[in-house]
């Protein structure tokens, strides 16, 4: 039978005591103390009406923890492509801010995770993916959920330092022909499109015109779908796909694709080829560098490559110098010139 009195009661088959009230705002709270002691099993009763009747007649916000939070963070992001990079890192924060609320997060917590992180002899381009998601996920919970009323101010790291990597034509020649035929079709189509691994591994024919020489990309890093104009180095790719399956463009013996392209045949492949410290997604650099140096601007190349914001351009503004050639040439010498 139903429990219908106010306060602290046991339950059949279980050996934690119950607690159940109502609210100022009329909700009926019924839950497990998760406790076996009767007076810990009154306390949390207590706080919890304490909290309501603040909340209703004073507008106090409860406080909620960080892991309330975070429970509620990765339920939003769960669709996003980076969402297991998310779950890590929620999971590496939690020895910091697991028994903390939200509004317990200040600046000496942020200084003892860069510290903590410092100390394990981690960069600070890594350091900054942690506090960024803190920074995100605490301006979530005051503007969206309005669970606090502020967030502590958190800079990144400086020092970290930009990712330069790119392959010459010579280089990109060797590591096709060192990679395995299906691994080589993925090489050859990334640098000539600058498409993501997984916008390879997942393009499908009902997505690619090969007349009108264009694909067109629904899932994408920032989740905006995308047309991709096709070079004829890519049509040709694609075209030495056709008939092996009847959905997706590139597969292995057969199959789809579905695990990371950085795997054994990919690093044999860089070994063999002489190619050290290169990513898959270093490819997509390489295409952004060649075209760079071929001439293509800044705001074709953002419109190329599916970038939001031309910041993530200007990184590669200076592998294009013939604007500044004629500069360059006002302070020659007299006898440079008449050469």
């Amino acid at each position: 039978m139903a429990q219908t009195q106010e306060g602290v009661y046991r339950r059949k088959n279980t050996r934690f005591w119950w607690i159940t009230t109502t609210l100022p705002n009329g909700k009926r709270i019924r839950q497990s103390a998760g406790t076996e002691n009767r007076k810990d099993a009154e306390a949390l009763l207590a706080k919890i009406r304490l909290n309501a009747y603040q909340e209703f007649h004073f507008g106090v916000k409860p406080k909620r923890t960080w892991q309330e939070a975070v429970v509620r963070y990765l339920a939003i992001k769960s669709n996003l492509r980076s969402f297991r990079d998310v779950q890590r890192i929620c999971r590496l924060l939690d020895p910091y801010l697991g028994n903390l609320t939200l509004d317990q997060i200040n600046g000496d917590v942020i200084w003892t995770i860069i510290q903590g992180q410092l100390k394990k002899g981690n960069a600070p381009a890594t350091i900054n993916r942690y506090l960024a998601l803190i920074r995100n996920l605490l301006k979530v919970a005051r503007d969206e959920w309005q669970w606090i009323d502020c967030a502590p101010k958190i800079r990144l790291l400086p020092g970290e330092v930009e990712r330069d990597r790119w392959l010459s034509r010579e280089e990109a020649c060797r590591l096709i022909a060192a990679a395995p035929e299906h691994l080589a079709a993925l090489i050859r189509f990334a640098l000539a499109t600058g498409c993501r691994a997984r916008e390879i591994t997942e393009l499908e024919w009902c997505r690619v015109d090969l007349k009108r020489s264009t694909a067109w990309l629904n899932r994408t890093k920032n989740d905006t779908p995308r047309g991709v104009p096709l070079n004829m180095d890519a049509v040709s790719v694609l075209e030495e796909q056709i008939g092996k399956h009847d959905r997706y463009c590139f597969t292995y013996r057969g199959r789809p694709i579905l695990w990371d392209v950085t795997n054994t045949a990919w690093i044999n492949a860089t070994r063999k080829a002489g190619i050290k410290d290169f990513r898959f997604h270093d490819l997509r650099h390489t295409w952004a560098s060649w075209h760079r140096q071929a001439g293509t601007t800044c705001d074709e190349l953002k419109d190329l490559g599916g970038w939001k914001s031309r910041s993530m351009v200007d990184r590669y503004a200076k592998f294009a110098t013939e604007n500044m050639t004629l500069a360059a040439s006002r302070i020659e010498s007299e006898r440079v010139k008449t050469l």
